[in-house]
């Protein structure tokens, strides 16, 4: 805000993405309620954030109201035939074949992909958007790090514990998977894989991740100040939290029983999660990364810029 006299439709966008919600600058303004000026500028941000999703995505009919129906349609797709006779042990792919898995999460990580760099591409777009590689890896390392989430209060700390617990729980997943897909195309070893194989101890220490912190950030949302949040987000806040849970809980059910006769239905269930999670990604919570991410880097970028004139 110090750079500037004046305010863009881009630059309130890219500030409010900017801004980490931490409600310290409320508490600190003489003129938030009961104040005749009322301020309140975390309450106004979380609302700019919630339009630049809505404005930003693509496709434009893909909207929050989705979430649930999706949800419900990967539900009906997968679990039908669970009354079929129960597979052997630990086969995966005598209940859905491996082909089917690939053709269902290809066609989702390609529309994935597409919605979420349209939309990216969208909200990173306008003055001020160029960054150089310096730049980027400084917005590289406050993201990883969490550096603007920082507080000194318990509830900071906590809060920022929770988000490291999610992003690299997710993280964890994803490398999970592309472990399982070297192992299968490069190594031709197929699933159930080994309990101490690079999978299996990937996804469970993600899995770890993805159950603490989404259940300490719903905790943590359930007992914030209502007066510095955005009300009307509670439901898509929930949804996000909730679907990351899910996959998390039902994947190492599913490791867990997976030589069970219930392994049927907890594999249909733990697919139908996550497809919902990979459908609901493009529109909902789960894109305030990327954008957060492109203002970081757009900071860096002005940052640096700044103290060049300076220096100059």
């Amino acid at each position: 805000m110090e750079r500037r006299t004046a305010f863009a439709p881009s630059d309130v966008a890219y500030f409010a993405n900017l801004c980490h919600n931490c409600g310290e600058c409320y508490y600190a303004c003489p003129y938030t309620p009961p104040h005749e000026f009322a301020v309140n500028v975390p309450k106004l941000l979380a609302e700019l954030r919630a339009q630049s999703y809505r404005e930003c995505a693509r496709p434009r009919w893909y909207g929050a109201g989705v979430a649930l129906p999706a949800l419900a349609l990967c539900l009906v797709i997968f679990l039908a035939g669970t009354h079929e006779n129960a597979p052997a042990a630990g086969q995966f792919y005598s209940v859905i074949s491996h082909s089917t898995m690939v053709a269902i999460f290809g066609a989702a990580t390609i529309f994935v992909a597409i919605a979420l760099g349209a939309s990216l591409m969208r909200f990173a777009k306008g003055p001020g958007a160029s960054m150089d590689s310096k730049a980027f890896a400084q917005a590289l390392r406050d993201a990883a790090s969490l550096r603007y989430l920082s507080g000194g209060d318990s509830a900071s700390s906590a809060r920022r514990w929770f988000h490291h617990f999610t992003f690299y729980g997710f993280l964890l997943c994803f490398a999970s998977t592309t472990s399982a897909a070297i192992d299968h195309y490069l190594l031709g070893l197929r699933a159930p894989y080994p309990f101490l194989s690079a999978p299996v101890l990937l996804g469970t220490l993600g899995g770890i991740g993805l159950l603490a912190g989404p259940a300490g950030l719903f905790f943590l949302k359930r007992h914030r100040d209502p007066l510095i949040v955005d009300s009307h987000q509670h439901r898509a806040d929930a949804f996000f939290l909730a679907i990351l849970f899910l996959t998390s809980l039902t994947g190492l059910l599913l490791l867990i029983l997976r030589n069970w006769t219930a392994m049927n239905v907890l594999l249909r269930l733990h697919l139908a999660v996550v497809l919902a999670l990979f459908l609901t990604m493009p529109y909902g919570k789960f894109v305030h990364g990327f954008y957060r991410f492109a203002a970081l880097v757009r900071y860096a970028f002005e940052a640096a810029s700044s103290a060049g004139r300076k220096a100059v």
